[in-house]
């Protein structure tokens, strides 16, 4: 084929006739930053790190180097995406290419065995992984061993998550480090991201690398030539929404509207489809079916918008016209890779954020659920080492005090650094001695506290924007007044009206205190209570019936009033009675609901007596029904909250802490009771006192509480 530059020409050539085939259009030619790392991977088999802007060309890199690899007798391309809905179109795309790709995720259990086969009989040219099937045992015990030693080229898409500096870390990631450890050698690994400071950069690349290789790091200019951003402050919630009601039509084409709780997707949803926006909620509670279904009906522009949670991620294919974010993300850098799934493949797009009072309250909770402290580490990993057999994490959450999510999460983290193993039957320990290293997660949550910093710096700055945004993510071009992108509010390129309609503020607040969210029952009793010494399972008899709370915490409208309620003073809770508008809420409450009661009992309470028992006052005079009792504090050396993080240990402790005192009351048992407490977070603190009132005689018990946790 004549010299090497020859052959890297001609090489050049069939890439980009791949390319055309990809992206459907014949003057389509290869970024010689694309070609670069195409090259290395195809032809040097070396190891690569592209951290280029959204909408650049990243997969177009990994289907074109699949391609030629292929042609040259390589393995299957691995690639490892978090994003269901990204995979879905980069099969599209690389079926148009001639390129047979399959997945394996949670979505497609029944597919596995078909994709399997085909893997091993040479029919596929890429297969799409999650992250979390690295970790399945059977899958890295029996298909891993055989992808490692038979691979052509490994893909790790959205590569910020493997570190744990990154703004989305997932401990699933982590096992990408085994993968890479045991890759033959010669065998070329690429990782994309965009949105990777350069903190976050440093670590993946050190993570990619093996002994005495270089890896291949080509990171571009962040700045995305259509965006438009703006920051648009207004006092209220209910503002807010209005202005979102008002001018979301005025946005072309279709969006996002992000929201940072799934309450208020629903919320903020419901009140669009009521002004003729033909929208839908999303979130991570959202059923694969229906995701899917509603990601295509946003690409093909059938729906003005989906009011989505960070859960949504959106393809390469997706041409979108706007990004509202109602309420900010922590950081600037969850921010960019929010907006940034606008403007692919258009002109302009507009990316408005309206930041709220209740952001701060948000990113706490979120914040609270960080690698927990060494001493439920130590009680895990002393657990599994008494137990000298695989546990559950069903059977390890009546053992640690800690919710399941959060077990999870601390127990793959375990498994990467070898302290445990995951296997079929649930977790064992290794007996590997295992450091808690303090210092790396004081840096991480101080790295989050900076990040939080940097967000609200960004809703005050009168600088360009995208620059702040780009500075923000290290981008190495963004330095100097041609950094300015001329586009923002700020640099003069996008107005955005302020004004709000008054009517429609008060529609708005209309909609917003409009008080009432149903509290449903538990029906079940968690796993594990025997052994806990504790003689319940399975259905309860008697459920307590739907009950009612005045608002989430979360929501946007009594949502605030609720977090003010129940903020921590200097010196613990604050006690008091029920402020008035709460009052008249709990009143509006009652008079949609209509709850069919004949007396009230109350939950008793030692950090806030006076709210629950004016609570509960009032709510007898005004239904004009008598307290006859009270679940009362019988052991207060019980914390309020003890066991709250999983279910079991909630259980035992509240049956510690309390018990049914009905001594004010004379005669049969009452037929049906309004159990009232000033809150309601996992909910067993009222089933256990509906459980007990059931076995004193009691048919029907309805909950009222002011605030439902989320």
């Amino acid at each position: 084929m004549g010299d090497d530059r020859t052959d890297r020409t001609a090489v050049r050539a069939e890439a980009e006739q791949h390319l055309r085939a990809i992206v459907g259009r014949d003057d389509a030619r290869l970024h010689d930053d694309q070609w670069a790392a195409i090259e290395a991977l195809a032809l040097d088999k070396r190891r690569a790190l592209v951290v280029q802007r959204t909408g650049w060309g990243k997969s177009a890199v990994y289907f074109v180097a699949t391609a030629l690899l292929r042609a040259r007798g390589a393995g299957p391309t691995v690639i490892v995406s978090p994003l269901l809905a990204l995979m879905r179109n980069q099969i599209e795309a690389a079926s148009r290419a001639g390129i047979r790709a399959v997945t394996i995720n949670s979505t497609n259990l029944e597919q596995w065995d078909e994709a399997h086969a085909a893997v091993a009989a040479g029919e596929v040219d890429v297969l799409l992984v999650s992250p979390e099937r690295l970790n399945n045992p059977s899958f890295r015990d029996e298909v891993l061993p055989r992808l490692s030693a038979t691979t052509g080229l490994l893909v790790v898409d959205e590569a910020h998550c493997i570190s744990d500096w990154g703004h989305d870390f997932r401990p699933d990631y982590r096992r990408i480090r085994t993968l890479l450890a045991e890759l033959p050698r010669g065998v070329p690994v690429l990782a994309t991201t965009a949105t990777a400071n350069q903190r976050v950069t440093t670590d993946v690349a050190e993570q990619l690398e093996v002994a005495g290789e270089e890896v291949l790091v080509r990171r571009g200019s962040l700045d995305r030539e259509s965006l438009h951003l703006g920051v648009v402050r207004l006092r209220t919630s209910e503002q807010r929404l209005a202005w979102l009601a008002e001018h979301l039509r005025e946005l072309d084409g279709s969006g996002i509207v992000y929201c940072l709780t799934v309450a208020q997707t629903q919320e903020v949803a419901q009140h669009l489809r009521d002004h003729g926006y033909a929208v839908a909620a999303y979130s991570g509670q959202t059923e694969p079916t229906e995701r899917a279904s509603l990601e295509a009906a946003l690409v093909a522009g059938e729906i003005k918008a989906l009011v989505a949670t960070s859960a949504l991620g959106m393809g390469f294919d997706a041409t979108l016209g706007f990004v509202v974010n109602l309420g900010a993300p922590s950081s600037p850098v969850s921010y960019y890779q929010q907006v940034g799934r606008a403007g692919r493949g258009a002109d302009r797009a507009d990316v408005v954020l309206l930041p709220g009072r209740e952001d701060r309250d948000i990113w706490a909770y979120f914040g609270s659920l960080a690698f927990p402290p060494e001493r439920l580490v130590r009680q895990t990993l002393e657990v599994l080492d008494v137990a000298g057999r695989p546990l559950s994490t069903a059977t390890l959450e009546t053992e640690v005090e800690l919710g399941r999510n959060r077990l999870e999460t601390m127990l793959k983290v375990l498994d990467v650094d070898g302290a445990v193993r995951r296997v079929k039957g649930g977790w064992e320990s290794t007996g590997r001695p295992w450091e808690y290293d303090a210092e790396r997660y004081a840096r991480v949550a101080e790295a989050r506290q900076r990040e939080q910093e940097a967000m609200l710096a960004y809703l005050e700055t009168d600088v360009c924007r995208m620059r702040f945004l780009r500075e923000q993510l290290d981008d190495p071009v963004a330095d100097g007044p041609a950094g300015d992108c001329g586009r923002c509010d700020n640099c003069g390129g996008l107005r955005v009206s302020t004004s709000v309609d008054e009517g429609a503020v008060a529609e708005a607040r209309a909609r917003l205190d409009r008080p009432g969210v149903v509290v449903e029952p538990r029906k079940m009793w968690p796993t594990g209570l025997d052994r806990l010494g504790i003689a319940l399972k399975g259905k309860l008899k008697r459920p307590a019936a739907e009950g009612r709370a005045v608002a989430r915490l979360t929501d946007l409208g009594h949502g605030q009033a609720l977090r003010d309620l129940f903020r921590e003073g200097p010196d613990g809770p604050v006690d008091g009675p029920v402020p008035t508008p709460l009052v008249r809420a709990v009143v509006e409450v009652l008079q949609e609901w209509r709850p069919s009661v004949d007396a009230i009992v109350v939950v008793d309470s030692t950090s806030r007596p006076t709210l629950v028992r004016d609570l509960a006052s009032g709510l007898s005079r005004y239904l004009q029904v008598p307290i006859v009792g009270t679940w009362s504090v019988v052991d207060p050396s019980v914390p309020p909250a003890a066991g709250a993080a999983n279910s079991a240990r909630r259980v035992a402790a509240v049956g510690r802490r309390f018990a049914l005192d009905l001594s004010q009351h004379d005669g049969p048992p009452p037929r049906e009771v309004l159990l009232v407490d000033d809150r309601i977070g996992s909910g067993w603190c009222l089933t256990l006192a509906a459980h007990a009132l059931a076995e004193a005689g009691v048919e029907t018990v309805r909950p009222l509480v002011l605030a439902a946790g989320s």
